[in-house]
Formats: C-alpha cells, sequence, structure tokens
C-alpha cells in the first residue's frame, strides 16, 4: 500500500486479512477482530497499529532495476523511503522475514457462480509502480486526480449498493492505471454504519469491517496512489452510534502523513491539512464533523486553534489553484440536504483572500456543480450511494447542473483550466462511460465542465457566474 507520497519521499504500508471457511455453505468469512487472538495469535492486523509480522525490508527501485531506497523495521508495517527524486517513476518491494509481502496470484471478492459473492483467486497481481510528484518551487504539470464520496458501503453482500461501489471502483482502478491518475481525494463517508444486506452490524469501530468497504475494492489503486481523506459524519459519531475516528487515523496513517509537520495540519481533534503538488496546485482537508470536545464549539472549522490554521493557509493568493475539500458542501440544492449555513458563515468568506475558484465536498449522494460568488462548487457524494430524486433548491444553492447517478469525478488541471468529468462506469471495450448532467430547466450537459477564471463551462451550455 502507498500510503503517501510527496517528491522526495514515499510512505509504503502492508498488512493481511484473515479467513476461515464458513459452515455449512463453504464460503470464506473473515475472522473479526475479536477472533484474531485466539485463531492467528495477533490483536489486529492492519493499520499503524498493527504488530510487525516479521523483520520487514522496503526497498524502492528505479528504471534500470537499482535500489535507489529502503527501510527496514522490526517494530512497525510502515516505513518512510527517503531521498528519492521529483517527477519520477519507480517500483518497489515489501520483504518479510526474507520472503515477499503480497506476491503472486491474488485471492478478491468476487461473483460466485452459486450467487452472492465469495473469495476467490483473482488472476490479478499487484502492480507496486508510483510516480513521485514534482519538486514543490517547480511549476506544476498537467495533474489528474479522483475525487471520490460516500462509497463505503461495502462489496461482501448482493446488493445494489454493493454493484455501485464495485462499477466505481473498476473506474478508479482503469484512471489509475491507464489514464496517469496521481492521486485520490476521498470525500468522507468511507465507512458506512453497519446495515442489514450490505455490511453487517458493524460501523466501521474495528479494522475487519474495513475490508469490504476499503481495501477490499481499492486495493490495486492503493498499491499506487495514495488516498487523501476528508472525515465525513458517517465517519464519527456524528450519525453513528460509535465514533470510528481511532481506525479511521489508523487506516488512513494519519499521524505519520500530518500530524508532526509544522504548518501542514491541525490536528487532535479535527483534521485540516494542505498538501502541494508543484508550485501551482494546493488542496486543503477542511474537517465539518461535529465537535464534542470543545467547549462552545459545535463544528471542528468553528473551534479556535482550527480557525488560526485556516486563516493562515488563506490568508493570500498565492496558488494558482487552491482546492478545499470535505464531506459536507457549503451549497446544496438537496434532495436531502440544503446549503449549510456554518459552513457558509465561518468558511467560505476565506475563499475570497484565498485566491479559492474551486470546491470539493460530497455528502448528498449525487452529482451537483454550483456557482457562487465567482466560485466554482462541485458535489461528488454517489461513489456507493445514491439519492436519486430530483434537488428542489436550484436557486437557492446556485446550482447550474446535476445528475442522480453513482459516479466518481475525474479532475485534470491544466494551467488555467480545471475540467470535471463525473464517469459513471467503464463501456464494454473498457473506456470510461462520461457520465451527462441536466441544468435545473433539464437540458442536457454533457461532460467535461471546464473551470476558468469566469466560471465552469459545461460543452453543452456556457454559465456565467
Amino acid at each position: 500500500m502507498l500510503a503517501d507520497l510527496a517528491h522526495d519521499r514515499a510512505l509504503v504500508a502492508w498488512g493481511a486479512f484473515y479467513f476461515v471457511r464458513n459452515h455449512p455453505d463453504q464460503r470464506w468469512a473473515i475472522l473479526e477482530d475479536y477472533q484474531l487472538p485466539g485463531l492467528v495469535g495477533r490483536r489486529t492486523s492492519i493499520g499503524t497499529k498493527a504488530e510487525p509480522f516479521g523483520d520487514t525490508t522496503v526497498e524502492v527501485m528505479n528504471s534500470s532495476g537499482a535500489v535507489v531506497a529502503q527501510a527496514s523495521t522490526t517494530e512497525h508495517t510502515w516505513v518512510w523511503l527517503e531521498g528519492l527524486e521529483p517527477d519520477t517513476e519507480y517500483h518497489y518491494r515489501v520483504t518479510v522475514d526474507g520472503e515477499p509481502w503480497g506476491d503472486g496470484e491474488l485471492w478478491d471478492t468476487l461473483p460466485d457462480r452459486r450467487g452472492g459473492y465469495d473469495l476467490m483467486p483473482s488472476d490479478r497481481t499487484y502492480d507496486l509502480r508510483f510516480r513521485t510528484w514534482p519538486y514543490p518551487d517547480d511549476p506544476t504539470p498537467p495533474l489528474r486526480f479522483a475525487a471520490l464520496g460516500d462509497y463505503g458501503v461495502g462489496i461482501r453482500s448482493d446488493s445494489e449498493s454493493t454493484r455501485r461501489q464495485r462499477r466505481i471502483a473498476e473506474v478508479l482502478d482503469r484512471l489509475v492505471t491507464d489514464e496517469d491518475v496521481r492521486l485520490v481525494i476521498s470525500l468522507g463517508d468511507n465507512i458506512y454504519q453497519g446495515e442489514v444486506g450490505e455490511v453487517g452490524d458493524n460501523s466501521g469501530g474495528e479494522d475487519d469491517d474495513w475490508y469490504s468497504s476499503y481495501y477490499a475494492p481499492y486495493r490495486y489503486v492503493l498499491a499506487r496512489v495514495p488516498f487523501f481523506p476528508a472525515i465525513g459524519n458517517h465517519d464519527t459519531s456524528d450519525s453513528e452510534f460509535s465514533d470510528d475516528r481511532t481506525q479511521f487515523e489508523d487506516n488512513f496513517h494519519l499521524r505519520q502523513r500530518f500530524g508532526h509537520t509544522a504548518g501542514r495540519s491541525s490536528v487532535d481533534p479535527g483534521l485540516f491539512y494542505r498538501l502541494r503538488y508543484g508550485c501551482d496546485v494546493e488542496l486543503v482537508a477542511i474537517d465539518t464533523s461535529v465537535d464534542t470536545t470543545s467547549e462552545g464549539v459545535h463544528r471542528h472549522f468553528q473551534a479556535p486553534h482550527h480557525r488560526v490554521w485556516l486563516e493562515e493557509v488563506f490568508s493570500t493568493d498565492d496558488v494558482r489553484w487552491r482546492i478545499p475539500f470535505s464531506h459536507h458542501p457549503a451549497y446544496c440544492a438537496g434532495p436531502k440536504h440544503p446549503n449549510d449555513e456554518e459552513i457558509c458563515e465561518d468558511v467560505t468568506p476565506l475563499f475570497a483572500t484565498g485566491g479559492v475558484r474551486l470546491v470539493l465536498a460530497g455528502h448528498e449522494h449525487n452529482f451537483q456543480i454550483s456557482e457562487v460568488d465567482g466560485r466554482t462548487y462541485a458535489i461528488s457524494g454517489a461513489g456507493g450511494k445514491l439519492r436519486e430524486d430530483t434537488p428542489e433548491n436550484f436557486d437557492q444553492a446556485g446550482t447550474t447542473a446535476w445528475s442522480g447517478q453513482c459516479h466518481l469525478l475525474l479532475v485534470e488541471i491544466d494551467g488555467e483550466e480545471a475540467r470535471l468529468t463525473p464517469i459513471s462506469g467503464l463501456l464494454p471495450d473498457g473506456t470510461p462511460h462520461l457520465m451527462t448532467a441536466m441544468d435545473p430547466q433539464g437540458q442536457i450537459m454533457r461532460p467535461p465542465f471546464v473551470v476558468t477564471k469566469n466560471g465552469v463551462v459545461p460543452t453543452s451550455v456556457s454559465i456565467n457566474p
């Protein structure tokens, strides 16, 4: 797993899940966390807190096969690899007690001839290649990344939500493999409360809950590009009986990535961080979840120490593309969620001084584009969940386009343009199926939606904010 990446280093992690044959149907069943000590002698097997599997060495090789970086550990299931060159392709390998880790044909949860899904050989192997980012002071070359929200429904059961997540996971796999997507922005709700027929009775508070929602559907992507998460209401206790932040922090390696870099983040509790891709693109994660720890504060972005950090981040217009992303959207036409008054009052005013032109969010389970105060607000919250009803608050949200289809959002930044392309699946030849949208009057709008200094312009209709 390529847990993090920069211009000169990479964070590599490894782990495992354990399965047993279920009786009487003989399907494979994942061992739950409480079963691990008695059956395999471990407390946990994934994430930063997992016990080591043995004496581990990770090597990074250049295109000639020469080892250019190496790190070993007997204490963790992750290491940083330092001293890499900017904008350079490498491959890596993990060796535990002298044996390659994750080598050979992999087993995946796949459709079963008996109906449903089971663990079986996939005829696939890991592709352990990555490309470092450009040097932070260099002009940003054309960048492609994917934004994906509200996806963590799980892929083990025979349900429509499972099929949706699988379909979009296949799109993401294809984009990373063939379309040079360099990173994934997660827009929250990475794992949902358990629902009958979907992800069992757990809520994401244990590592085994994350298998079908995160590690299994995106395993080939996770081996090649990093995920940068936002926290959603289903990743905390906002909408559930338990708070999954501990597992969220563990499985996204948050402390190793953002916990100790001055100026890059504001945490403990809450998750705010920034990352630069070259000198022209900066992505800013904003925690819009409920703050249950600070007296007199409702949302994390209202806490004084986070407020200071946000004001510093958005104090100057010193980068061509500064793109905030969060789970909850500021402007939303529905059908379930309206505009978020607290975000509109406390956060969006900062965007003017920060030079923000594009904002990404999830939460509403559809696709929306809004134009407000010269900025483009995109919602992509249907990576697994879906809400097909027509929104009713187009005017209040400044909506210019929407669609009630499952999708992910491909974002392409090239100079002064950002192209937004929702993709709903793969065509029979394996190419991406671009998703059309509608304007509030029902006119078809074809992607890409091109964001410029003058707003967003879809292929079929020009919209001036």
